[in-house]
Order: C-alpha cells, then structure tokens, then sequence
C-alpha cells in the first residue's frame, strides 16, 4: 500500500513539473514589426517630447546661470561643435532615463509596447529589476545595437537574460 501512495505522489510531482515547465515556456516572442513599432513610438516620444522638455530646462537654467553662454551661441558659430556635443548627451542621458525608469517603473512597459501589447521580462519569466532595466538602456546606446532587431533576441535582450513578449 506504501509503494501505491508513493507512485501517486510521483504521478503528482510530474504533473506539478509539467504545469510549471508550462507556464515557464508559455511566453510568445514580440514579432520584429512589434518590436519596431515599439522603437519607432519611444523614440518619437523621446525626440519630440522629452528632448523638447529637457531643452527648454536645460535652456533656461543655462539663462539664468550663464546668459553670457547663451549671447555667445547665439552670435557665435564657432560654439556650435560644443552645442552638437552637448546635445547628442542630453539625448543619450533621455534615452538611458526614459527606457529605464519606463520598464522598470510600468513593469515592462513603454509607451510603444503598451499601444503593440508586448512587454519586456526577464529570461526566468519574473518582472525586470532597476538593474535589468538599466543595462537594457546602456545596452541600447551601443552603436548599430539597433540592427540586432533582425533577430529574436536584440543584443540589449541577449546580453541582460531579458525579452520582449506579447502580454495580450
């Protein structure tokens, strides 16, 4: 009778395996066309709303801190190299901000992913931490990181055990 309790007990724990391997695996990948729709939506978001809002603060502190900065870029164009600089910064700075505190803030979500239905988790299926979402954002401002998106996996899925999946 002992051996009879302890097959059903196994039968049980395979059973128990089985629902859990399945709902590890039950994830559908973004497709590509997501995923670039996602990026398209962010990235419209961040140049023409973030970008806009850090250039006015960055302007009028640099007003009321230096107006002797802003005469000379205005009447300058040898300051322009040092504006370019700075600029491409700032973007970098709104990017690295903007996808962090979205995915981490609004559990996996952007702007874009939340119109396409997709979200961003961690390979094990749990929701992303500060850390992962940080390093997707570092790992997104490697040059031609945005060509990896011809594959399942992008380069800032890849090397931070992350992915993108369809939440609906």
């Amino acid at each position: 009778m002992e051996n009879n309790n302890e097959l059903t007990h196994n039968s049980v724990q395979q059973d128990l395996l089985a629902e859990e391997s399945y709902d590890l695996n039950s994830y559908v990948y973004a497709t590509q066309w997501q995923r670039f729709v996602n990026w398209l939506i962010d990235n419209l978001l961040m140049r023409f709303g973030l970008s806009y809002l850090t250039g006015i603060a960055i302007g009028t502190m640099l007003g009321l801190i230096a107006p002797e900065f802003i005469s000379n870029i205005a009447n300058d164009g040898a300051m322009s190299s040092g504006i370019f600089l700075l600029s491409f910064i700032i973007n970098y700075l709104n990017y690295i901000v903007y996808y962090t505190l979205c995915e981490k803030l609004f559990k996996g979500y952007t702007l874009g992913k939340i119109i396409t239905g997709t979200r961003a988790i961690r390979q094990d299926g749990q929701e992303l931490t500060l850390k992962n979402a940080l390093l997707r954002s570092l790992s997104r401002c490697v040059p031609f990181e945005v060509f990896s998106g011809f594959n399942t996996l992008t380069w800032h899925d890849s090397w931070t055990d992350t992915m993108v999946v369809k939440s609906r």
